[in-house]
């Protein structure tokens, strides 16, 4: 494990020189404070991810990579294991195999499944012939597939069985597309079911690997700068934009983090965050240039824990939302226990809480008696854990450091800057904050006076989160004024978030500056988007979407249309004295949300998109009482602390495990 590090400034160092514009400072990591770093310290040869790749399978040929537990028949068994070597040799079969479809350099080639090995082999493939790659998912909308197939001109497509008839259904109008791969099916299964009419040729993935073995083509490297991938996010219209991200981008993200870390082809990796995201898709990348083994979950996140006992791994990343129900299974477990089983695990939690703020080692009794049987919930073998995505409650961050042991770190980052801005440091004892800056990017926090934040706030600077460095993204596909709004002149990227730098350089999480957000689950959510869709509902004027991302439902306030509402009561044979009354009766809300459910539904909103909690209020939202902008949006920092209370409440009625923590509200 690397060293811990900590100057006499902290994780973060100050240049020494101010910006030009502004009264705000420039912070490095303490680590590379001189120079941003670009590329593997001890490997500077890697440019690019098809070098990462040679370099892991010439280094770990007969180390285990790529591991699964489901059979050719689709039952589950132990997990069964794929060599770095015999990886390479199959990426060089696939590669070779577009090739002799015809698929020149360049070219953008989507895939449609969710992790497994085939995903990696066929990404490692693209790097080594120069083919971009671009990840293709449901959780983006109905019609999010269909545009990006089109937006991003998509020559070839690998998909399973489940995603081949909606690819084919929309394929006449994709002219682009010239071979679409399935994963999982067997040449006689394929013929018979593909209607000719589309004019796309379909083939099985190991119909695809006998070619391309018997038609074998030399790679066609890419150079640093060219695009690696394109990684579609949620715009705050609810068009996805793409992100592109060149090898060299990816590269120093993941060059800075060894560092900070070191893992071992004795280390186990268990993949089941969707590869579409580059959190899951950077965390690959230094797997494979540790030699990590990957095993990857069966595809069900309910089954994920079944998957964690076989697999057994020592690195696991995750998103709040699970660290969040783990924590609430053990301490409702304990709270129900009672007697000698909770007072033991209090005395044990007591004891090592102590110890570690005291930086001393825990009695090795109380991992016999109590934090052993906890640590087998992950397999038994967990050394080290990472959250990302959304922010981690400090109160979960250290209950998974004294029941899980070993290093639990919090990172935060974006698609737009490769993943990790920043990430905390091994041997940090303080909770509550996502570390100091990633070794590859310099960061900034800039003056947003219109929320009253700057960089003269005390006790701590205050501010929009600025990037810059060789993470930076190199735009939105085919999106030059979108790109231009988001990285300024002097090629900083505005984050959207607000931050402020807390003792010793770290970074912590304090708000967000667009209308946009993340809930526990990592999922992106354009509130006004929902706003729209709910203002349809025959009941409401007004609607007002909230999320809080260490929550994972939405809650919405609601100005209600008087006499729609007063016609339904008098339906019902309900009476009230007043409209505030009405507004707080539960059969209000009930039919209200009802309805709002069914609207959503029509309009096809994703799961996490719908509110599962309302307040009804009888006062509109206006420029008077200050919740309106003189173009008649909503004004969201004003309109949560107008209705903070009821808030407060709503997420209180929804009992769920990842209640927000009331000092973030």
């Amino acid at each position: 494990m690397v060293v811990p590090l900590i100057t006499e400034q902290g994780y973060s160092v100050v240049l020494p020189e101010k910006l030009q514009t502004g009264k705000w400072n420039v912070f490095r990591s303490a680590r590379s404070p001189l120079k941003l770093v670009s590329r593997f310290p001890n490997h500077p040869e890697i440019g690019t991810l098809h070098d990462n790749f040679v370099h892991a399978v010439d280094t770990f040929q007969d180390h285990k990579y790529l591991g699964t537990r489901i059979r050719d028949d689709g039952t589950i068994g132990e997990y069964k294991w794929m060599t770095y070597g015999e990886a390479g040799t199959t990426r060089t079969s696939i590669g070779s195999g577009l090739m002799y479809h015809g698929i020149k350099k360049g070219a953008h080639v989507g895939l449609y499944f969710i992790n497994r090995p085939e995903w990696l082999i066929v990404d490692h493939a693209c790097s080594a012939y120069s083919y971009v790659s671009v990840p293709l998912y449901d959780t983006l909308g109905p019609d999010a597939v269909k545009y990006i197939v089109s937006h991003a001109a998509l020559q070839a497509i690998f998909c399973v069985p489940e995603t081949l008839n909606s690819l084919l259904s929309f394929m006449s109008k994709t002219p682009s597309v010239r071979v679409i791969v399935v994963v999982g099916w067997m040449d006689d299964q394929i013929s018979s079911l593909i209607p000719s009419s589309t004019g796309v040729q379909v083939v099985t993935y190991s119909k695809l690997l006998t070619q391309g073995r018997n038609n074998l083509h030399h790679f066609c490297p890419p150079k640093p700068e060219d695009v690696a991938t394109i990684c579609y996010t949620s715009g705050t219209t609810g068009t996805p934009k793409g992100v592109v991200l060149s090898h060299k981008n990816v590269i120093a993200n993941v060059a800075a983090s060894t560092l900070t870390t070191k893992f071992y082809p004795t280390d186990v990796y268990i993949s089941y965050l969707p590869l579409a995201h580059m959190y899951e898709r950077a965390s690959q990348v230094i797997m494979a240039y540790f030699g990590v083994a990957v095993g990857f979950y069966q595809g069900d996140t309910l089954k994920l824990m079944d998957d964690l006992a076989a697999l057994r791994p020592t690195i696991f990343c995750s998103v709040p939302r699970l660290y969040n129900r783990i924590y609430a299974g053990i301490t409702n477990t304990v709270k129900n226990s009672g007697g000698l089983t909770k007072r033991l695990f209090n005395a044990a939690y007591k004891a090592k809480k102590q110890a570690l703020q005291n930086g001393k080692n825990t009695s090795p009794m109380w991992d016999r008696l109590v934090f052993n049987k906890i640590r087998e919930k992950l397999g038994g073998r967990v050394r080290y854990i990472v959250s990302g995505a959304s922010p981690l409650s400090p109160d979960v961050m250290e209950f998974m450091k004294i029941c899980f042991g070993g290093e639990v770190l919090e990172g935060y980052g974006m698609t737009e800057t490769s993943s990790a801005i920043s990430v905390m440091e091994v041997g940090d004892k303080e909770v509550g904050h996502v570390g100091s800056a990633n070794p590859a990017c310099e960061l900034k926090l800039e003056d947003v006076p219109q929320m009253n934040y700057t960089s003269q706030d005390r006790p701590y600077p205050r501010g929009e989160i600025c990037v810059r460095g060789p993470t930076i993204f190199q735009g939105y596909y085919k999106d030059e004024t979108q790109t231009r709004e988001v990285i300024d002149g002097e090629g900083w990227l505005h984050t959207g978030d607000i931050g402020l730098w807390l003792p010793g350089g770290r970074l912590k999480i304090i708000d967000r500056k667009k209308n946009i957000f993340k809930l526990a689950q990592g999922e992106y959510i354009a509130p006004e988007k929902i706003e729209n869709v709910y203002a349809k509902c025959r009941f409401i004027v007004q609607c007002f979407v909230y999320g809080d991302s260490f929550c994972s439902s939405l809650v919405a306030v609601v100005a209600v249309d008087h006499d729609v509402l007063a016609d339904w009561a008098a339906s019902q044979g309900i009476k009230y004295n007043d409209l505030e009354r009405l507004c707080n009766d539960p059969r209000s809300k009930a039919t209200i949300l009802a309805d709002m459910d069914a609207i959503g539904r029509e309009a096809h909103l994703r799961g996490f998109e719908f509110v599962k909690a309302v307040t009804l209020v009888g006062e509109p939202f206006t420029l008077e009482n200050g919740l309106l902008t003189p173009t008649f949006k909503i004004k969201r920092a004003q309109a949560k602390a107008y209705f903070q209370s009821a808030i407060t409440e709503m997420y209180k009625e929804l009992d769920v495990s990842e209640t927000p923590a009331r000092s973030a509200l």
